[in-house]
């Protein structure tokens, strides 16, 4: 009796993002709903508690289960924030989320940082607006969005509208918003006030890039 070849199905894909709001939730199924011939899971994760420790330690901890990548999209605002209300002697968030981050490129070849300053509403922004101007909190950067975006509010009934949720909005001009996000540059941990994003570590990843060429 003639044998059959054993087909090795190829699997597709799997990104694991963690991410510290619902709004980067929102904003990753709608990437997914809209794109939707791209052949990659992506599962957005977020932490019980959103502080920047438990997001390293759920990164660490999802790099070694059945991802292709785990990206950890960090809104740079929050670890300011800690830098600012921690107690004198403590040690600095920042020198800390900056020894997180050289760990994970040293040894978690898997692992991808991707550092928003301040917040994910800056990528936003740069689908309109090529600036680098810095918004030390993320509400400054919401409010100069809205003169581009109308009526843009962070609920998940904006973000998922049927047929006019975020991604569809913003989607004319992720192009533009990809060149304006790689000439502003990586995260310098020398210089925290440098408004910067580095979304494209995610459009372009090597199991992306073709589709958003």
């Amino acid at each position: 009796m003639r044998k059959h070849k054993k087909i090795a199905h190829k699997t597709n894909p799997t990104f694991a993002v963690v991410v510290d709001g619902e709004t980067e939730v929102w904003y990753l199924q709608m990437l997914k709903r809209n794109e939707r011939d791209i052949r990659v899971s992506i599962k957005p994760e977020i932490p019980n508690k959103k502080s920047v420790e438990e997001q390293y330690n759920l990164v660490c901890d999802l790099s070694s289960k059945e991802f292709t990548k785990v990206f950890w999209i960090i809104d740079l605002d929050t670890v300011i924030k800690e830098e600012n209300e921690a107690p004198k002697g403590k040690k600095s968030p920042l020198k800390t989320f900056d020894e997180y981050r050289t760990n994970l490129s040293k040894n978690f070849s898997n692992v991808v940082v991707v550092v928003n300053n301040p917040c994910l509403e800056f990528w936003f922004l740069l689908h309109f607006e090529k600036t680098s101007k810095y918004f030390d909190t993320c509400s400054g950067a919401e409010t100069q969005l809205k003169k581009n975006l109308k009526n843009y509010e962070k609920t998940q009934k904006f973000f998922t509208k049927q047929n006019d949720d975020i991604y569809l909005k913003l989607k004319p001009n992720l192009k533009t918003a990809l060149d304006n996000s790689i000439a502003l540059g990586s995260f310098d941990n020398q210089n925290p006030k440098k408004t910067m994003c580095e979304m494209e570590l995610l459009f372009q990843s090597d199991e992306l890039k073709n589709h958003f060429e």
